[in-house]
């Protein structure tokens, strides 16, 4: 057999087995179902939203005072802001860490998030699951309560949430989020409304998409073990230049996943108040998935 013709052979067999690899690879990637939220962070509640390996998370978020002071006070925003700087590095698709800081009682807050199951396009697994885990100290300076002031493990919180979320379609997205915080010490002089060490509620987070780049956004976290008032925030998420932009109304001032929870709410209306956040995710080498 001529030579050329046992090379044009050879190419065959070893071509074969490598485009079937990579559509059996490509097929395999399509089965995920991606952009479920825009951004890992949807209002307060964090999201089944990966982040790819090596990809950098990073988001200021802020609420203001409420409403009811009208356009004296401009509607909150002379009442000063609470903020957040947070940022999430993803150490392989499916675990990232984070820290934050919040500026009410300056709380420090460090946390993981791990991606145990993504939904697929045909069904096979019709839902998202990620687990979240933090931990957090108040460093505000207690020193005039002189010898009444609380030590460092007092200071300290932790939070807990588990995140199952499914896309419907292309407009619809829901979140429910089992979530718990636990307070060493519940001290009345934090910026807590609640007395108690744990904290239990139910997050659910929402999402209906009006264009390509723009979704309108619901966020309702009933308490399940006291009596104060459920978190309640709707708004609207914003893509733009590789950022998303996140503008809502809230009940809470709180960022923090356990003050969020033990802070205390305002009632609808009046006692809403503006908040917004902005989202960034720097990518190295790999497909931003804020896009």
């Amino acid at each position: 057999m001529n030579l050329r013709y046992l090379f044009l052979l050879a190419g065959f067999v070893f071509t074969f087995p490598v485009f079937g690899q990579l559509e059996r690879k490509l097929a395999s990637e399509k089965q995920d179902v991606d952009l479920i939220f825009h951004a890992p962070r949807h209002i307060n509640l964090l999201t089944v939203e990966p982040l790819d390996k090596k990809a950098l998370h990073f988001a200021i978020m802020h609420t203001f005072g409420t409403l009811d002071g009208g356009i004296q006070e401009l509607w909150g925003l002379d009442n000063g802001a609470n903020i957040q700087f947070s940022f999430e590095y993803a150490l392989s698709d499916k675990f990232s860490l984070g820290a934050a800081r919040q500026g009410l009682d300056k709380v420090y807050n460090i946390y993981g998030r791990y991606h145990l199951l993504k939904q697929t396009q045909d069904n096979q697994m019709p839902f998202s699951l990620s687990l979240m885990g933090g931990a957090a100290v108040n460093t505000s300076n207690y020193e005039f309560l002189q010898n009444d002031a609380p030590d460092f493990i007092e200071r300290t919180s932790y939070a807990f949430q588990v995140m199952a979320a499914r896309k419907f379609n292309e407009k619809l997205s829901v979140q429910i989020s089992p979530m718990l915080a636990y307070f060493v010490d519940p001290n009345p002089i934090f910026f807590i409304e609640g007395d108690q060490n744990l904290y239990l509620a139910l997050g659910f987070s929402g999402k209906y998409k009006v264009t390509g780049k723009s979704s309108l956004t619901l966020q309702w976290i009933p308490n399940l073990n006291n009596d104060l008032r459920n978190n309640v925030g709707f708004g609207i998420d914003l893509e733009a230049g590789g950022h998303v932009f996140q503008m809502y109304f809230v009940t809470s001032q709180f960022l923090n996943e356990q003050y969020l929870l033990a802070g205390g709410n305002g009632t609808l209306g009046d006692e809403f108040r503006i908040g917004f956040n902005v989202n960034r995710i720097f990518a190295t080498g790999r497909k931003k998935r804020m896009q």
